[in-house]
């Protein structure tokens, strides 16, 4: 199946703005669940610099470069985007969680090693007590490791209410525990950190979801994955409960949304502004 994924930011600056520096993760990532086919950004007003390159993790990223005096700047990804079916993994196969665990300390592989640091906080992802308490209910000593990560995330979205006014991004992973209130983003970090609480390890993903077909479709969404020694990376949706399949296209993943923003970036004067964000995600009818 092939999805055309369109992604429009929009800046709007109450004074002018003479030179902005923007980083932008909005290239689709290719791998076992998809492969990118087309890729075009299109920067409003032109003109500028830009410079492609991967970050740490291996995300395309553009730098770019804005030095024609604007007070709207207009950044429009578009994407096609083959989506590939596979076989899901039964969570009865995967290893005990202590015993996934205790592998990975012992680093016996690259992928172990590499997935070792996905167990440590981060910029929006603290470990603390109180995400151990919440996650231990689903990991009774002996479960295997994906049943004990299919039921947090089942829990999360019975437990958490998804409001789009409750939180900004300035608001910690705590504060949305303890009022279980949040979008996407929040819901993942939650987990996250409920996860790497345990001593394992969780990444943040960044993409999106079909149009219309599941919470968090109107604008880009956020899951996480979990490391098996057995299977390696395996992704979960707590927003919509959901394994994440021909549904959400990857762009790019990290240790939390800090490190995978979709745009970021810095600007010179500009006042006041506001931003605007459209996603679209559609089946391609070419």
């Amino acid at each position: 199946m092939l999805l055309r994924v369109v992604h429009t930011t929009t800046y709007l600056y109450a004074e002018t703005v003479p030179i902005c520096h923007t980083e932008v993760r909005l290239i689709p990532r290719s791998g076992r669940n998809q492969t990118l086919r087309e890729h075009e950004l299109a920067i409003d007003p032109p003109g500028g610099s830009s410079v492609a390159r991967q970050d740490y993790f291996g995300n395309a990223v553009t730098m770019l470069t804005i030095d024609v005096p604007h007070r709207t700047l207009r950044i429009a990804a578009r994407s096609l985007v083959e989506m590939h079916d596979h076989e899901p993994i039964h969570p009865a196969l995967t290893q005990p969680w202590e015993q996934a665990r205790d592998i990975l300390r012992q680093h016996q592989s690259d992928a172990a090693f590499d997935a070792f640091q996905f167990v440590f906080e981060s910029p929006r992802v603290p470990l603390a007590p109180e995400f151990a308490a919440y996650a231990e209910p689903s990991f009774p000593a002996g479960r295997p490791l994906l049943e004990g990560a299919l039921d947090l995330c089942h829990r999360i979205f019975i437990d958490f209410k998804y409001d789009r006014e409750a939180t900004t991004v300035a608001t910690s992973v705590e504060e949305v525990l303890r009022a279980r209130h949040g979008v996407c983003q929040d819901f993942a970090h939650v987990m996250i950190a409920c996860l790497r609480s345990l001593g394992l390890p969780a990444r943040y993903v960044s993409g999106y979801l079909r149009t219309g077909e599941a919470i968090g479709a109107h604008a880009s969404h956020a899951w996480l994955s979990i490391f098996s020694p057995r299977f390696g990376w395996m992704d979960l949706d707590p927003t919509n409960d959901v394994i994440p399949s021909t549904r959400h296209v990857t762009l790019g993943w990290g240790r939390d949304y800090s490190d995978v923003a979709p745009v970021k970036g810095v600007a010179l004067g500009g006042g006041k502004h506001t931003i605007e964000v459209d996603v679209e995600v559609r089946p391609d009818r070419a």
